[in-house]
């Protein structure tokens, strides 16, 4: 089935195109994004048991953007009566100008930004789905949810909790400017088992996820992973520390998505380098990896939570080549940093939600497949680990350190994994190093879109990233 565009929003846009006629005669520019997205939250625990209609994506309202003299200004409302458009003109303009007026005495040059082009463009996309989460019973998948929370605590005394969770969205989005008309509808949703366990004063914690841009069906993948999921905590619990120095590695498809999203995630955010705040602007051109190592960023590369057809500035969805056989291509860029820059904006401007203002985010942070399999990478292997499940991570833009947590490592000597597991596993490097080892790439590769990820330590936006399984050195600890 299709995701029906909003109703709502198709009776605002004849009113909010009034609106951008009427600030057009007195900015360069005026775009406007209206929004419409609805969804639920559902979590079943052996403690908890909650049901909420707000997500991290769900929201309604419209924010408009102006240019005029080399500055932009930006007004969000939702709950504007459009009724009277000229009304609401002139009620903006006093703030919008006033906005302006600060800037320019400002006058600092980095603001000092091109008026975007306005080449035609329309775009009406409703993207397929197997259902609406506004048309789901909460209380149905509560049930669900619940029977497997009570399974995976029936497996084994040792297990004391499991939390259960989906979130799914209905998201619909248009973009307005005096040439443009784009609509979108669209759903994603992720699911997610918590299993925690506990023995003689340890406890551990695995987990397994499901996401999509397709409606709560996705929920069922779950069930098929309780059992492992379980296996997975209770070797933890027994798990040795691993001894800290540099080892050979395979990484699972997530940890190699974790390893895209620290690596080249923020590192090449252009808007990044506009601050002069990434070490990524200097090696444009030059080689950050192996020969083995090509990567591709954007909405259009991958199908998961992140995948529309256009962003927050009306730029149609990209896929861009970052790393091609180890040389670091280019960055991924919003419609103003691109502006500033010089280049071309590459489909990346999205916004937290429409009170808050665009940033250059990433989307889908992939590493492409190769052609070995599993099997021939953990036989090349003297001493090492596979490294599987990722807690946590963060990077340094500046200096291009990474540092992931990982959930476990599997012990492998002498080309054969040996049953010994190690857990937690911290794995930290400079990232040509990392990429620079890079000596086996799978043929196969994932995608994983749970959580999500901050601009520092706000501005929350959907992302996933993922890839195949690598073969490489890092140091462990």
């Amino acid at each position: 089935m299709k995701a029906e565009f909003s109703p709502w929003l198709a009776s605002q846009a004849a009113a909010l195109k009034e609106l951008i006629a009427q600030l057009s005669s007195h900015y360069d520019h005026v775009s406007i994004l209206a929004t419409d997205s609805r969804g639920f939250l559902v979590l079943a625990s052996q403690h908890n048991r909650m049901i909420d209609r707000r997500t991290l994506t769900t929201e309604r309202g419209v924010v408009v953007r102006v240019h005029r003299d080399g500055l932009y200004s930006e007004y969000a409302f939702n709950a504007e009566d459009l009724a009277d458009p000229g009304a609401v003109a002139a009620r903006l303009r006093t703030t919008l100008d006033a906005q302006l007026s600060v800037l320019s005495r400002v006058g600092t040059g980095v603001y000092d930004t091109p008026a975007v082009q306005d080449p035609p463009l329309t775009i009406f996309a409703e993207m397929e789905t197997d259902g609406l989460p506004e048309e789901t019973d909460p209380a149905a998948v509560m049930e669900l949810l619940g029977s497997y929370s009570d399974r995976a605590v029936s497996m084994d005394e040792r297990i004391v909790e499991c939390q259960a969770r989906v979130s799914s969205t209905h998201v619909n989005k248009m973009f307005l400017t005096a040439h443009r008309d784009e609509r979108q509808s669209y759903v994603f949703t992720e699911a997610s088992l918590f299993v925690i366990g506990s023995q003689d004063g340890r406890t551990e914690m695995a987990y397994a996820d499901a996401s999509d841009r397709n409606g709560p069906g996705i929920i069922s993948r779950l069930e098929d992973q309780i059992g492992d999921t379980v296996k997975n905590v209770l070797e933890m619990l027994t798990a040795d520390r691993v001894e800290p120095g540099e080892y050979e590695i395979i990484t699972s498809p997530e940890v190699t998505g974790l390893i895209a999203h620290e690596a080249f995630g923020h590192g090449v955010e252009m808007d990044m380098f506009v601050k002069k705040r990434a070490l990524g602007a200097e090696y444009i051109g030059k080689r950050v990896g192996s020969d083995l190592v090509t990567m591709h960023e954007g909405a259009a590369c991958a199908v998961d939570v992140t995948s529309y057809a256009f962003d927050d500035e009306g730029v149609p969805a990209g896929d861009v080549t970052e790393i091609d056989r180890g040389i670091l291509k280019t960055g991924i860029c919003d419609t103003l940093s691109a502006l500033r820059l010089g280049c071309e904006p590459t489909g990346n401007g999205k916004r937290q939600n429409f009170e808050h203002k665009v940033y250059t985010r990433m989307t889908n942070t992939m590493f492409d497949s190769g052609s070995d399999t599993l099997e021939e990478m953990i036989a090349s292997v003297k001493k090492g680990y596979l490294l599987e499940g990722m807690h946590s991570g963060m990077e340094d833009p500046k200096h291009w350190g990474i540092q992931c947590i990982i959930a476990r490592g599997r012990e492998i000597v002498d080309g054969r994994l040996t049953g010994r597991v190690v857990a937690p596993v911290v794995m930290t490097g400079y990232v040509p190093d990392l990429l620079g080892s890079v000596s086996m790439v799978s043929g196969d590769r994932a995608s994983f879109g749970n959580g999500a990820c901050g601009k520092g330590h706000k501005e929350w936006v959907k992302v996933a990233d993922g890839g195949p399984y690598l073969k490489a050195r890092a140091r462990l600890g």
